[in-house]
């Protein structure tokens, strides 16, 4: 399996290294000294955003890979907003929503996407060929490859090679480097854990 060359990663916490930690509940959000790396204009915005930045994420490795830059993580999330991409329902946030995510990285970046239903694992090794990227619905537990999720998606990683055997990913909420970076899987595991939708990105 052929990978592209240096595609970057972008962990949803503004630091990676407090991942273990945030996701054992040792420590919070805003224990993060590192927030205004996130692009957020205080520390509660934020607090608010970084657990549902996912999504946003996966776009900045796409724009970082393809344009040696990108905006920040909550920028991003701002700019998606009169599009639709996330939508406010009282204090909960929902989203990345997938159609308006389409419209506003092509009107704001030029870039081609689509969205993808009903899918399964062994379609990915024929839709990398078409495609560059894939923004894959599978669930958080992930990280841990053995794990047996309770339900499938619900997180969101960017798949950047797969064929028969195997799919490469990055995990923006990996809890080690093992777990976010270049992580290779066996399909069948992969399959466990996605929900058989996502954005391709040409």
């Amino acid at each position: 399996m052929q990978l592209p060359s240096e595609v970057p990663y972008v962990c949803q916490w503004a630091t990676p290294e407090l991942a273990a930690d945030l996701l054992a509940g040792r420590i919070s959000l805003a224990d993060d000294a590192n927030w205004a790396l996130s692009g957020a204009g205080s520390r509660a915005e934020y607090v608010e955003w970084a657990n549902h930045v996912c999504g946003m994420a996966c776009l900045k490795m796409v724009l970082t890979h393809r344009h040696g830059t990108a905006p920040p993580l909550l920028e991003l999330a701002r700019r998606s907003l009169p599009y639709g991409a996330y939508v406010r329902d009282g204090e909960r946030i929902k989203g990345l929503i997938y159609a308006p995510f389409v419209v506003f990285v092509r009107e704001q970046f030029a870039l081609t996407a689509a969205v993808h239903v009903d899918i399964d694992e062994h379609q990915l090794p024929l839709l990398l060929k078409q495609h560059r990227y894939f923004i894959a619905s599978v669930h958080p537990s992930i990280r841990q490859s053995t794990a047996q999720p309770p339900t499938r998606g619900g997180h969101l990683v960017l798949v950047f090679a797969a064929d028969r055997h195997c799919v490469t990913f990055h995990n923006p909420s990996g809890d080690s480097c093992a777990s976010r970076q270049q992580v290779t899987i066996s399909l069948a595991d992969f399959g466990r854990f996605f929900a058989g939708r996502g954005i391709a990105i040409a």
